[in-house]
């Protein structure tokens, strides 16, 4: 008999108990989703990731003693294969875009509806990036205004499959995606991700992303 699949183990993360009880609970309703634990705050998240080892932490942005950006900055430093989708109240420019560079994989408004931050979730997890409707012009218009002038060089900086694999991971391309649409290894896509991460300028897969859907 067919063992079923994995659970996505999940941490929540906020400093108000109600919403962290709710989202847990709306969580665990999705067949799929096993929430594994909950934190306060970003020092407890860190200590929770390192002690549960979940998949994905939703995390709260803006709490006391550590932030959600600081918390998320140190997971990924610590953890390079936890996701962090974060979920807030605030889509200011600012704020998203202190998230993106401090790592996180998606981004949304805590008013999302159920199915949309499931879809966020398993989008995360698998190594795609997901930002609400809401979010998505605030970042883009942020990518138009910095990156147009070093487009033309950047790209130059790039092989032919390079540019194509870039062009897979703005279109939200797992990196077994991309490996399947070229015919190559997953390892070899994450050799020409590092080179296309260090030519563009960006910091992880999900500025690359942005990147690419601007600009190619």
């Amino acid at each position: 008999m067919p063992s079923s699949p994995a659970k996505i183990k999940i941490l929540v993360v906020d400093d108000q108990h109600l919403i962290r009880q709710g989202l847990a609970t709306l969580l665990s309703i999705e067949d799929d989703f096993d929430i594994v634990g909950e934190a306060g705050d970003g020092t407890e998240s860190l200590l929770l990731v390192e002690k549960l080892s979940p998949d994905v932490v939703l995390m709260d942005l803006r709490m006391p003693v550590c932030d959600g950006v600081t918390a998320t900055s140190r997971i990924r430093a610590r953890f390079s294969l936890v996701k962090v989708l974060a979920l807030t109240t605030f889509d200011d420019e600012e704020l998203i875009l202190d998230a993106v560079h401090a790592g996180v994989s998606g981004y949304l408004l805590k008013d999302s509806p159920r199915d949309q931050l499931a879809a966020a979730v398993r989008a995360v997890h698998q190594g795609n990036l997901y930002m609400g409707p809401t979010i998505a012009p605030k970042l883009m218009s942020h990518v138009s205004r910095t990156s147009t002038k070093l487009c033309a060089s950047m790209l130059a900086r790039l092989t032919s499959r390079e540019l194509e694999v870039l062009r897979l991971i703005g279109q939200g391309n797992s990196n077994k995606e991309i490996a399947a649409k070229l015919a190559i290894t997953e390892g070899t896509v994450k050799n020409h991700i590092t080179r296309v991460l260090t030519a563009i300028g960006a910091r992880d897969r999900t500025q690359a992303a942005l990147w690419a859907q601007e600009n190619i």
